[in-house]
């Protein structure tokens, strides 16, 4: 974590005013949708959400064990371009934080 970036668990769209009062401008989604089962909220009810609230959004979903470099780069390009900081989610907040770190790793992020 950074001042730019914060990793959680799976969010609602319940939790989106949370997101907003902690100071995040940003939300990237790495959990695909269903993944959960049906109740799992899907990436479009947090998106609109997420937008209602004023927040940009990226659905970028990555399965877990399975990151490749285009997901890593594909990341750096959603992280380098959205206003920070940036709120990164999936099931647990690991495949997030990796995909952080590999993105770090490689030299691919601006901040």
């Amino acid at each position: 974590m950074s001042e730019n970036v914060g990793f959680a668990g799976q969010i609602s769209p319940a939790h989106v005013a949370q997101v907003v009062e902690k100071g995040f401008k940003s939300i990237i989604n790495n959990r695909p949708d269903m993944e959960g089962g049906p109740e799992q909220p899907t990436s479009a009810q947090i998106e609109e959400s997420a937008r209602n609230a004023g927040l940009d959004y990226v659905y970028q979903p990555v399965v877990a064990g399975q990151i490749t470099e285009v997901d890593v780069r594909t990341f750096a390009n959603h992280f380098n371009e959205l206003p920070k900081p940036i709120l990164m989610f999936c099931r647990t907040g690991n495949r997030s934080n990796n995909l952080y770190q590999l993105a770090k790793q490689m030299d691919l992020l601006d901040d």
